[in-house]
């Protein structure tokens, strides 16, 4: 981050060139366009969701579950080990426990309303 800040204000504040700034800094003239071009690093971002080879399959067969507990009582849901259990011994899902527990975590947040109040002022609603 600090070559970052070192190459723009060498760039625009000092008034090099960036063939000049590559030279010093000792990087390539396209990394120095990049620098020049943002002024914060862009971060990484994934163009495709992750594949997911052993759960994939399965990914209906718990979303039929979670759908399932929507109409349940809260004490007769299932738990996110719970739903690995029952892949395992009855699907016979060979994949481990946290793949499993992060899409539950995910598809139950996905279903959920938020309540947002809405801020007026008193007596004005």
């Amino acid at each position: 981050m600090e070559v970052y800040a070192a190459v723009r204000q060498f760039v625009f504040n000092d008034g090099n060139s960036r063939r000049e700034a590559a030279r010093v800094f000792g990087l390539s003239r396209e990394t120095i366009a990049k620098m020049c071009r943002f002024s914060l690093p862009p971060g990484y971002t994934r163009t495709k969701p992750i594949e997911k080879p052993k759960l994939g399959p399965l990914l209906p067969v718990i979303d039929a579950i979670l759908e399932a507990d929507r109409i349940a009582s809260v004490k007769q849901r299932h738990t996110a080990k719970r739903i690995f259990e029952r892949l395992r011994d009855e699907h016979g899902y060979a994949g481990g426990y946290t793949v499993v527990k992060d899409h539950v975590r995910i598809a139950r947040a996905s279903g959920r309303e938020t309540f947002v109040p809405l801020a007026h002022p008193p007596g004005h609603a």
